[in-house]
């Protein structure tokens, strides 16, 4: 079974009405922290109270995507002058959430997390960065992955 093609995520860690309870904080995570954990990261900022406290990472070093902030700025929201990070150079490693949106950096959280207490959700959304076409084509990728990341952070934080 294909994981991008899941419309609902599949969840590791506690279940039920505790794995939905209020978090302090939250890390995105993805393979390059390049599009999907920082749009993530732009995204709960705008809906979750300043109180949470949210990061976004990936397994791997990336670029900053400039296709990323074309669609953030039609939101009106900007990563600044954020750059990609990696997981190991976090320098607060522990979370209340970790939220992967790709297979390599889920297996990475549950190695990383073990038998810590921390829920481990795994929302899995495609990479936009594989479609090609025109320019339009490809921001409408980018838009579908904001949207699809935009209902899934209202869904589970009740926003």
């Amino acid at each position: 079974m294909s994981t991008e093609e899941e419309p609902e995520p599949q969840e590791a860690g506690a279940s039920g009405a505790a794995s939905r309870a209020k978090v302090s904080s939250v890390l995105f995570l993805c393979g390059m922290n390049s599009i999907r954990s920082p749009m993530a990261e732009a995204l709960a900022r705008e809906i979750l109270p300043q109180t949470v406290y949210l990061a976004s990472a990936g397994v791997r070093q990336g670029q900053r995507d400039p296709f990323v902030d074309a669609v953030l700025a039609e939101r009106g929201l900007s990563l600044g002058e954020r750059e990609p990070q990696r997981y190991e150079d976090l320098e607060d490693g522990y979370f209340d959430l970790i939220v992967t949106m790709a297979p390599e950096a889920h297996h990475a959280a549950l190695d990383a997390t073990g038998m810590a207490s921390v829920d481990v959700e795994f929302w899995p959304m495609p990479d936009p960065s594989v479609v090609t076409g025109s320019r339009e084509q490809i921001l409408e990728a980018y838009r579908d992955v904001l949207k699809r990341l935009d209902e899934r952070i209202t869904k589970r934080f009740g926003a």
